[in-house]
């Protein structure tokens, strides 16, 4: 069974304190020198791969095959940014989010078309790129220096190999006497330019990656808006069909047996009492468990304990029920917010309801954290036959709207034979 991974923060001290941080600077400082480096012998490389792709998809676009090599690009250069970011994130501890292809919002080859040209004019990639680029302009220059430095290295040591005057390498000569003078300095100074490049490129990596771009952040809040609310709206839709369909087949039919059971025994009360006792009887059983099905039909909207007392507790009852044994275990230190426990106990319960009518399974395990970030994450799964897909208007795609409906996500893995188990996450303060 999946856990969450445990994180206890370091006290105060130990490797996180200013200490330690002083201690990663250097360490830190000499990789970017490293990393630098090597994009300046591979820079070049790339940007003759790139330009040349460029060329051809322009070239021979006409034919067809040009459009292919486009499209290639497309992705090449979103694994270049997204490369960069998680080398950001891997150097400086910069904590971005790993870049991500935009979603398909429409099926179909249209749909990934679509998908693909949002793709490429991605501001975030294309910042990240920009940062490549200079990345690897600033590795060129550090080669430079390096080879300057080795250069100033062997003329400090002139004296102890010759006598004679040194060359500059630019026409001029000097005494060989000058020489560890002028290879110190130079040793030094490539030294400096060496580290004083390494800064410039945390420097300018804040400035183009780190930093936020305002815009891009409103539009994706209103991309992120838009699709919670379509999820609220497609599963208080099928929410709704799901309370006419339980009506229509399981209560209002009982309660149309009630009526009938109740005007045969107002018939039979003054010729036959004893067979109008019995009707009576029966309808009052028929009522009984038309009490109970509004019951369940009223939990099934909305479940008063979890209000009450938590979804752990709501959780232990739901299980209580389920005609299929549950091992529960749940491990929450607080509450999350009513939106996302709501969310997750309502993908528990249709997985559990769906696992007794569809999976023939003798066994269910909920696993229930709150992971590291402030997320409410559950999973459920069950030993059946597996299968499982979501079908529009379905109880899984009712658990898929809930969840974008408070900010989460879910993940199905069903394969024919089993086992099924059905992830959720939702932000606890949803």
């Amino acid at each position: 069974m999946t856990t969450a991974p445990s994180y206890d923060p370091p006290p105060a001290g130990t490797a996180a304190g200013p200490a330690a941080e002083s201690v990663r600077t250097p360490v830190r400082l000499f990789l970017t020198i490293l990393e630098l480096a090597a994009l300046g012998f591979l820079g070049s490389g790339v940007a003759g791969v790139l330009g040349g792709a460029v060329g051809i998809g322009i070239g021979l676009s006409v034919f067809g095959v040009g459009l292919v090599v486009l499209v290639g690009l497309v992705y090449a250069l979103f694994g270049i940014g997204w490369f960069e970011i998680a080398r950001l994130n891997g150097l400086y501890g910069f904590d971005l989010p790993a870049l991500r292809r935009r979603p398909r919002e429409r099926p179909g080859f249209g749909g990934w078309l679509l998908s693909l040209w949002r793709q490429a004019y991605n501001g975030r990639m294309w910042r990240a790129l920009a940062n490549f680029a200079i990345a690897c302009a600033l590795g060129s220059l550090v080669l430079r220096l390096m080879t300057w430095f080795g250069w100033s290295a062997v003329t400090a040591f002139a004296p102890l190999f010759t006598g004679a005057d040194v060359d500059t390498g630019w026409g001029t000569r000097y005494p060989s006497a000058w020489a560890p003078l002028v290879g110190g300095a130079g040793a030094a100074a490539a030294v400096v330019g060496i580290i004083g490049i390494a800064l410039l490129h945390r420097v300018i990596s804040r400035g183009i990656v780190a930093t936020p771009d305002r815009n891009l952040d409103l539009s994706e809040q209103v991309r992120t808006t838009t699709a919670q609310r379509a999820g609220a709206v497609r599963a208080a839709d099928v929410e709704r069909t799901r309370i006419e369909r339980d009506l229509h087949d399981g209560v209002q039919p009982r309660l149309v047996s009630v009526g009938m059971t109740l005007g045969m025994a107002q018939q039979k009360i003054d010729t036959d009492p004893e067979a109008a006792k019995a009707l009576i009887a029966e309808a009052h059983t028929s009522t009984k468990a038309a009490i109970t099905e509004l019951r369940q039909l009223a939990r099934g909207i909305h479940a008063s304990v979890l209000d009450d007392r938590g979804l752990d507790a709501a959780l232990s009852a739901l299980a209580g029920r389920s005609p299929v044994p549950v091992v529960l275990d749940v491990r929450l230190d607080g509450r999350c917010s009513r939106d996302a426990e709501a969310a997750v106990y309502f993908a528990i319960a249709e997985s559990l309801t769906n696992a007794a009518k569809h999976s023939r399974a003798s066994e269910c395990r909920v696993v229930v954290r709150v992971r590291d970030g402030g997320t409410l994450w559950a999973r459920v799964e069950d030993n059946g036959v597996g299968g499982a897909t979501v079908v529009p208007g379905g109880g899984l795609d009712g658990i898929g709207n809930r969840a974008l409906a408070a900010g989460g996500t879910i993940r199905l893995d069903s394969p024919v034979g089993g086992p099924t188990s059905l992830e959720v996450s939702v932000p606890c303060a949803s």
